[in-house]
């Protein structure tokens, strides 16, 4: 009998990549329903990356996205050094999106198996 193999860090690894990849493109289209228009996926800085940079009227949102199987646990992820890396790469990265809007802010949006997107407002202040 054949025994079960463990998958290895590799496959660990691309299994998260395409689950936060999945997790990113639901919650864009999630914040394209809520009136939103993603700018840019993804976008890489030295101070780190932003899962989303989207735009409502004249406020621009820079979204980090989690995927986790409760809210809470989505919650708990996003401490306050996750939360200084984005105001970081956030400060990087406004003034090549910035256009017309006139206010910044930083969201989250937790994406759970079989359940709607929670989109959480302004999770981190400090953009100056």
């Amino acid at each position: 009998m054949p025994t079960a193999r463990r998958p290895s860090r590799l496959e660990n690894r691309r299994r998260a990549e395409r689950k936060g990849r999945l997790a990113e493109a639901v919650a864009a289209l999630f914040l394209q329903l809520k009136g939103y228009r993603v700018l840019a996926r993804r976008v890489r800085t030295k101070a780190g990356e932003i899962d989303l940079v989207v735009r409502r009227g004249n406020v621009l949102v820079f979204v980090e996205v989690k995927a986790r199987h409760t809210l809470d646990s989505g919650v708990f992820a996003l401490h306050p050094a996750t939360l200084q890396r984005i105001g970081s790469a956030a400060r990087v990265l406004a003034p090549r999106f910035l256009g017309r809007c006139t206010t910044t802010r930083i969201d989250a949006v937790v994406v759970r198996p079989w359940a709607v997107p929670v989109h959480m407002v302004a999770v981190w202040r400090e953009l100056g």
